[in-house]
């Protein structure tokens, strides 16, 4: 919990945060916001916003074909290393959606073109420029080809102009380009992960980047990390995060945080009964979670009102008096986080 920055005493910028990690998992934008501001305690969500406009973060496509929120001047050689692998199954993607390599990268130039100069599109703008520029794009082919475009480090996500994403050019919205050696590459990502997610195993991490486990071993090597065991499962921290021991208490995390999402093998955090409940159905969409001591004690939903935001509570384990008003003061935060009271509820 500590690498996980839970405890307080981490960076104290929203680009400090992103490094910190390497990257979040970032699809759900709302949920990335929180992820920050609970480990930002005080700031609230316009707050952090307003700072994700300063450039020198960016939501991109780095690893594993999933939005991540990471450090601007580290997309090009993330892409490079990580999001390459992507681009394994693109042919086949291409053949069930009827799309030709020539118009998927004709797709790449046009919005290119449209987005020169400083320009930023919504979402549905970008779809008009491509078909205004002589590539028809209607239902899964936009997602795809935005995909695409930014995979292939031409655009990326920039802030929300309203409830729909915006992208830029990431030469422009990325002033400052980072440009590490392979290798060196390898051992950045290592530490970065093992900082913040350590003591882990090399599999996790190779799981994280979805690197080959020769890579995932190389950047191991390269790190600067020590090996630990932990029931007598090899794993790999950063020596200075060990020093500081573990994070203790309760905290109110977003369903995708990294604190679960980081992680291959999440029995350290939940029971299998309990994952059913924090992924209902397997699907891959994570409810939020109440966390104590490490361990996840509940799942928790809210809904945003004019006046309050209400939110339901669902134990995964016995539930005491005393862990009730923990939980709730754990939920406090997030109300000051959007700017309204809470009101916490049992499921029933």
């Amino acid at each position: 919990m500590t690498s996980l920055l839970l405890g307080g005493g981490g960076p104290q910028t929203v680009l400090g945060i992103t490094e910190w990690f390497g990257a979040m998992q970032a699809q759900d934008l709302n949920s990335v916001l929180w992820s920050l501001g609970v480990r930002l305690p005080g700031r609230t969500q316009a707050e952090i916003v307003a700072e994700t406009e300063r450039h020198d973060v960016v939501r991109t496509w780095p690893m594993r074909g999933t939005v991540h929120l990471i450090p601007s001047a580290d997309a090009h050689w993330m892409l490079g290393l990580t999001g390459v692998r992507m681009f394994a199954g693109v042919e086949k993607r291409r053949e069930i959606l009827g799309l030709s390599e020539k118009d998927a990268d004709r797709a790449v130039e046009i919005l290119g073109a449209a987005l020169a100069g400083g320009g930023r599109k919504t979402r549905s703008e970008c779809v008009v420029a491509m078909n205004d520029g002589g590539v028809t794009v209607t239902g899964p082919l936009a997602y795809h080809l935005l995909w695409y475009a930014s995979q292939r480090g031409v655009t990326a996500v920039a802030p929300n102009r309203g409830k729909e994403q915006t992208f830029v050019l990431l030469d422009e919205w990325a002033a400052t380009r980072n440009t590490p050696s392979r290798d060196e590459a390898l051992g950045i990502l290592a530490h970065r992960y093992f900082r913040s997610h350590g003591p882990t195993t090399a599999k996790d991490f190779a799981g994280w980047t979805a690197l080959t486990m020769g890579d995932a071993r190389a950047g191991i090597a390269a790190a600067g990390l020590a090996q630990v065991e932990v029931d007598g499962v090899p794993m790999w921290a950063d020596p200075a995060v060990l020093a500081a021991g573990p994070v203790r208490g309760w905290h109110a995390l977003p369903g995708f945080d990294e604190y679960l999402l980081g992680f291959k093998d999440r029995a350290m955090m939940a029971t299998p009964e309990m994952l059913k409940s924090i992924i209902p159905g397997g699907n891959g969409v994570f409810q939020s979670t109440l966390v104590q001591d490490g361990k996840v004690r509940a799942v928790w939903k809210r809904t945003l009102g004019k006046k309050a935001v209400s939110i339901v509570v669902s134990p995964l384990t016995d539930f005491t008096a005393k862990d009730w008003q923990r939980a709730e003061e754990a939920l406090q935060p997030f109300g000051a986080f959007v700017g309204l009271p809470v009101t916490v509820a049992a499921s029933r």
